[in-house]
């Protein structure tokens, strides 16, 4: 696998995961549960941009000095398209997140755990499929056109279905899992089980809050599937494919908390979402007949994310009143 990382690179990469997932996991929110208020989400949301945005400016810093400057500036350029590519897909993540957790009526207060386990989920999965996506296509060249295939016909999916609701009362897993293990009818705290005496034995019951783990660690795997090959339409090498969607899954909760209470304002983001997988799905496909540069990669994905949060905004901003106020009907 050729990549521009050197071992001290990644090893300057692992120190910077491990301290911002103690930063985010032991900080953020406090020690205990509790919810998080917005200004402390946008805060947080925040320092991770920044953070993100600190470690693009090092590594250009590092490749202008050892590899030159035009080196530095191309898996720079991808190093910022390929983050704020998965930062967009990611929010969809989070939208899932929000309808589970109201659908199970899971309080803002007991969400941090599920959501602990979920960023972990995520990293974890996302470093697996990346480095075996890495290795497929070095081996075999062609899946690139099956990864652009399977991104064109998930974004048209995406848009077909933007307005529709999952039907999670129906959802198999649940209905799987609800007809193999004893649930409780109602939440036990942060515990995913309790002991309950039946018959003068204990038996075990998993609590609502454990079926919400599940589904959210199920969506961590089909959100990497589908976020990971998008990544590859811009680049190939393993260290700018997996710094960028570490750095997009770091800080997901404190976005989350960010985009609890106005979710429903971003209702036209979902349709930007899928115009960026078709375009990206298109550039794949592409790839050996033109090659559409990086910087014209991320001019187009900027501009489709921002109208898209745009549009959403003007579209839910409370209506003016119409004509001159008067003081009519006052007494």
């Amino acid at each position: 696998m050729e990549t521009i990382g050197s071992l001290w690179m990644w090893i300057a990469f692992a120190a910077i995961v491990v301290v911002m997932l103690a930063v985010d996991l032991l900080v953020v929110g406090g020690g205990k549960s509790h919810r998080v208020s917005l200004r402390e989400a946008a805060t947080w949301s925040a320092v991770w941009v920044a953070v993100a945005f600190g470690f693009a400016g090092a590594l250009w810093w590092y490749l202008d000095a050892t590899g030159g400057r035009e080196l530095a500036n191309e898996a720079t350029l991808e190093f910022v398209t390929g983050y704020l590519i998965e930062k967009s897909l990611a929010i969809d993540n989070v939208f899932v997140w929000l309808m589970l957790f109201s659908f199970f009526a899971v309080p803002a207060e007991l969400q941090k755990r599920v959501l602990i386990y979920g960023v972990l989920g995520a990293i974890v999965m996302r470093t697996v499929m990346i480095f075996a996506g890495v290795w497929l296509i070095a081996k075999f060249h062609w899946i690139l056109y099956i990864f652009g295939a399977f991104l064109l016909i998930t974004g048209i999916k995406m848009w077909w279905f933007a307005e529709e609701k999952p039907d999670l009362e129906n959802n198999p897993l649940v209905k799987w899992l609800r007809g193999h293990m004893k649930i409780t009818n109602e939440l036990q705290g942060e515990r995913f089980f309790v002991w309950r005496e039946e018959a003068g034995k204990l038996v075990r019951y998993a609590t609502p809050l454990f079926l919400v783990l599940v589904l959210v660690e199920v969506t961590d795997l089909i959100f990497a599937v589908d976020s990971i090959p998008a990544i590859f339409a811009i680049t190939t090498d393993p260290f700018i494919v997996l710094t960028s969607n570490v750095f997009a899954i770091l800080g997901l909760r404190a976005m989350y908390f960010l985009l609890a209470d106005m979710a429903e304002r971003f209702s036209l983001l979902k349709y930007g979402l899928a115009v960026v997988l078709m375009f990206v799905g298109v550039k794949m496909l592409l790839i050996d007949v033109y090659k559409i540069p990086v910087l014209v990669s991320l001019a187009i994905v900027a501009t489709v994310i921002g109208a898209s949060v745009v549009l959403s905004l003007r579209r839910s901003a409370p209506a003016r009143p119409v004509g001159p106020v008067t003081d009519a009907g006052k007494p």
